[in-house]
């Protein structure tokens, strides 16, 4: 009995052992779990956006560009090709709604009927007129001939009949003078007539003319040889069939240099302040995982905007991508992570370490050996990850990722090169004494050191 006592008391111990070993083991491991190590190395602040490609240079197709002067504003296109299809110099590219235009272009041609009409009733008025001109003239040079000869055979007549026959020379005469000034005088009436109404037949001929010629333009079609990717609108949405395009800018679609391509995105105003023209960025395509690719900071908008769908104002920044790839089309989503800075041999740890109290101090829990310590930290430049620390940590220091259980309420450690800094915004912050309160310390302080009697 005594041995079997034994060795039921040591099978009860090594389960002992056992178990404290494997809770001890559990526990080391949950430790580990929840707490990260300091680290030393390069640190780099970026800035991630996800982006959208285009072509740096294209060449745009346009619609009708004279529809302004004929008070129309807006076209709607009624078909166009599919995006993305390659087309040749010359090949049709969209039909635009001719409708409105139509009914102008009908009233200008009965406006021309109409002018062409008054052209010609004013020609055969003026022949008209300056016809009956002539024959009154003729007629008027006959009868001062016929005055002539009568004063030529009045010479042995009475002196009062030959007076008479002067008198009547004369005036016949002046008639025919007059007549000629007249002539003259509805001649160039009868020409400025006819070039007031040449004039205006002519300014509608040439109205017409030029809207044959827009009338055309509603097939659109293709300047140059590329492939046609949509023109988006106000709203961020491609202009398709059925969309309206505005006359200020009638841009259908465009053919781009695939070539050379710029990834165009947005940064918030947080972040805008990092972004430098010249950063070196780091290009991700959703469309092909495992590609890399390189560019620039090229430009970064002074004014923000808002965004459809967005309260949070962006500031527009332009990607120069680096060489060439076959593979890249406009409007293909891109990751692009900013190079804002890269600090070499500085200390960081994740930002879930880092805690602030009311009071606007920061801290993380520290491990000291078997004790947990609430340190004070100096905190640096800061990535979508971690953050570099200034002050309080060292290299190797193990950091909890959450607040420890019972840890709470601690005390922090602080440190003495913040402290002094501390002080002097205490000093600088607390109100000075009224003088009316001051006079009346001093009125105190004198009375208590005067003696009695005194």
């Amino acid at each position: 009995m005594t041995k079997r006592t034994y060795i039921i008391a040591a099978g009860v111990v090594l389960a002992l052992l056992v178990l404290y070993f494997f809770l001890r083991g559990g526990t080391n491991g949950q430790t580990a779990d929840i707490m990260a190590v300091a680290k030393k190395g390069e640190f780099k602040v970026e800035v991630e956006t996800s982006g959208e490609l285009e072509a740096k240079n294209s060449v745009k197709i346009l619609g009708p560009q004279a529809l302004r002067n004929f008070q129309i504003w807006q076209v709607t296109i009624q078909n166009i090709v599919n995006e993305g299809t390659v087309v040749k110099k010359g090949d049709w590219v969209a039909t635009l709604d001719r409708s409105e235009f139509q009914k102008k272009y009908t009233d200008k041609q009965i406006e021309l009927e109409k002018a062409n009409s008054k052209f010609v009733q004013t020609q055969l008025d003026t022949t008209l007129i300056m016809r009956q001109s002539r024959d009154e003239l003729i007629n008027l040079k006959y009868a001062a001939e016929e005055k002539k000869i009568i004063l030529d055979q009045s010479q042995f007549e009475p002196p009062a009949t030959i007076k008479q026959a002067e008198i009547a020379l004369d005036k016949a005469n002046r008639a025919y003078e007059q007549a000629i000034e007249n002539y003259k005088i509805k001649k160039n009436q009868n020409v400025e007539k006819m070039r007031e109404v040449s004039a205006e037949l002519r300014k509608v001929q040439g109205d017409l003319n030029n809207m044959t010629s827009v009338l055309q333009s509603f097939e659109v079609k293709a300047p140059e040889d590329g492939m046609v990717i949509y023109e988006k609108g106000w709203d961020g949405r491609p202009i398709k069939a059925g969309s309206q395009i505005q006359m200020w800018d009638p841009k259908v679609a465009s053919l781009p240099d695939l070539t050379r391509m710029v990834s165009k995105t947005y940064v918030n105003e947080v972040d805008v302040r990092k972004v430098k023209k010249g950063q070196h960025v780091e290009i991700g395509l959703d469309a092909y995982p495992e590609k890399k690719l390189k560019g620039s900071v090229v430009s970064v908008a002074n004014v923000g905007e808002q965004r459809p769908n967005s309260d949070a104002k962006v500031f527009e920044v332009m990607v120069d991508i680096e060489g060439t790839d076959a593979t890249l089309r406009p409007s293909m989503t891109t990751s692009n992570k900013i190079i804002a800075s890269v600090k070499d041999k500085v200390v960081f740890i994740p930002l879930e370490c880092l805690q602030t109290e009311y009071d606007s101090i920061t801290y993380v829990f520290k491990k000291d050996g078997a004790s947990i310590e609430k340190q004070e930290v100096i905190v640096g430049e800061t990535n979508s990850n971690d953050a570099t620390i200034l002050g309080g940590i060292t290299e190797g220091d193990k950091i909890f990722l959450s607040v420890p259980p019972g840890q709470e309420g601690k005390a922090s450690k602080l440190l003495p090169e913040l402290n002094g800094k501390r002080k002097k915004k205490d000093e600088q912050g607390k109100p000075a004494e009224p003088t009316a309160m001051l006079k009346s310390k001093n009125t105190t302080a004198e009375l208590n050191t005067k003696k009695p009697g005194q």
